[in-house]
């Protein structure tokens, strides 16, 4: 229980320091300044401080961690074209650093090899990680090669299937949470929600209608049917 609250205790410290008392006028002058600027290291400072704070001061080596990766993780991100790649990668190692931290704190080789020891066995856990893994980008390649007769029939056809690949995917997983749950009644919330928004499309293609309502519903039931697997 306690391991839990310091992890986060740390994730909140990131989180508050990151992106609600960073103002965007450090974030430019880092980008243009780098290891020259006196805001990087305010923010880096203001950083490990709070986090030294709420996770308790016998903790003093882990602050000068978070101070030190995040100093050198941020200036690495200010050479970076400001891309949401770029952006994922910069807080998946400051991810990585909170865990580490954690790990080294308080977990043991042998809790470790217990817990997986305990994943390894259950079955039902490997049916929920492959449900989710297949209603992400296979899924979208088995409704992409359902839909392609209407797909390439309409203009922009490239542009139009990489976002509706992202809708679809967090659609699916959504509603395999819903079934998973049993939250059928939340699915035909979801559904109308996203009926409302295709109806206020005006001067819609008749096409792209059909390729739209097509690709929709064989994503609800492929997650709807997958969710249904896992529980059975």
């Amino acid at each position: 229980m306690i391991a839990s609250i310091w992890i986060l205790k740390l994730i909140l410290a990131h989180l508050l320091t990151d992106f609600i008392l960073q103002p965007s006028s450090w974030v430019s002058e880092r980008n243009s300044k780098h290891f020259s600027s006196s805001k990087l290291y305010l923010h880096c400072l203001l950083t490990s401080l709070v986090a030294w704070t709420i996770i308790g001061w016998q903790y003093w080596l882990v602050a000068l961690i978070i101070f030190i990766t995040h100093l050198f993780i941020d200036v690495w991100k200010s050479y970076q074209k400001s891309t949401i790649q770029y952006f994922l990668l910069d807080q998946l190692m400051h991810l990585i650093v909170i865990v580490a931290c954690w790990y080294f704190t308080f977990i043991t080789w042998d809790t470790v090899e217990h817990t997986w020891q305990s994943i390894n066995s259950n079955p039902g856990t490997w049916k929920i990680i492959t449900a989710f893994i297949f209603l992400t980008s296979p899924a979208g390649i088995f409704i992409g090669q359902f839909t392609k007769r209407w797909r390439v029939k309409i203009d922009h056809e490239e542009s139009l299937a990489n976002a509706g690949k992202w809708i679809g995917m967090t659609e699916r997983i959504i509603i395999l949470v819903f079934v998973l749950k049993n939250q059928y009644a939340a699915i035909s919330l979801l559904v109308a929600a996203k009926a409302i928004i295709r109806f206020n499309e005006k001067d819609r293609p008749e096409l792209k209608t059909e390729y739209l309502v097509i690709g929709t519903l064989i994503s609800i039931l492929m997650a709807i049917v997958t969710g249904l697997l896992v529980k059975a």
